[in-house]
Parts: C-alpha cells; structure tokens; sequence
C-alpha cells in the first residue's frame, strides 16, 4: 500500500502520465509561466530538475537548478510552483511517472515555452 495523505488535489484540473522505456531519455526544459505541476512515481526512480525563470523570453544562462530523486519506493509528491521550467530523466528502465496540473491542456499548451535539455544541468552528472 501506498498512500500520500498530506496531498490535496484542491488545484488540479488534470493529469497524465509519463513513462521513460531508458534512462538515456531527458525531458526538459518546460517553461511554465503559470502553470503549477506535480510530480508522483508510479514505478522505477527519475530526477525531477526546476528552475526559476528569471526572462521568460531571454532567461539567463546563469540560472541554478534544483533536483530531487523522486523513487516509487517512498510515497512523495514533489510541487514546482507556476514561474519555474521543470525537466525530468528516469533514472530505471521503465520508470512511469504521474503528473497533475492546474491548468487545462489548451491552456497549458498556449502557455509552455521550452528550452534546450542541457542548459542549467548536466544531467549525466547526477547521481542516486
């Protein structure tokens, strides 16, 4: 059994999922002005990277990333507040990942700017 009881989905309009066949695969830079995400493993382990967005249109390159290993094996939801671009690797194969949002997906969509993966993380340098 698994349960997260402090998480309130008062703000959540949708979700989906995400699922990483390697841990090659990185997934990243999504901008969001102001959209607020969730981040809950459903299976394997992923880094789950963000970054305050200083110029939604030119951001510095001198901004720091953050991260946390979000594994299936504990029972936590990371939050990346609305202002923020959000990235994410799996660190097993397979890993599945539950994402919620506050937004619609037309809404969403309309208000998602992406960067290029390598630009505030050397993902390759993480470790567990």
């Amino acid at each position: 059994m698994r349960f997260v009881n402090d998480f309130h989905f008062g703000d959540v309009k949708r979700f989906y999922f995400i699922k990483h066949p390697d841990t090659e695969t990185v997934r990243a830079w999504q901008g969001h002005q102001f959209e607020k995400k969730y981040f809950y493993p459903i299976s394997g382990s992923f880094v789950v990277a963000w970054v305050k967005i200083d110029d939604f249109e030119n951001p510095s390159l001198d901004l720091k990333a953050e991260y946390h290993i979000l594994s299936a094996e504990n029972s936590e939801i990371i939050s990346i507040p609305k202002g923020y671009a959000n990235g994410l690797k799996a660190l097993d194969p397979n890993s599945e990942v539950m994402i919620f949002s506050d937004m619609d997906l037309e809404q969403s969509v309309n208000e998602k700017i992406r960067y290029p993966s390598n630009r505030w993380l050397n993902w390759e340098e993480i470790e567990r």
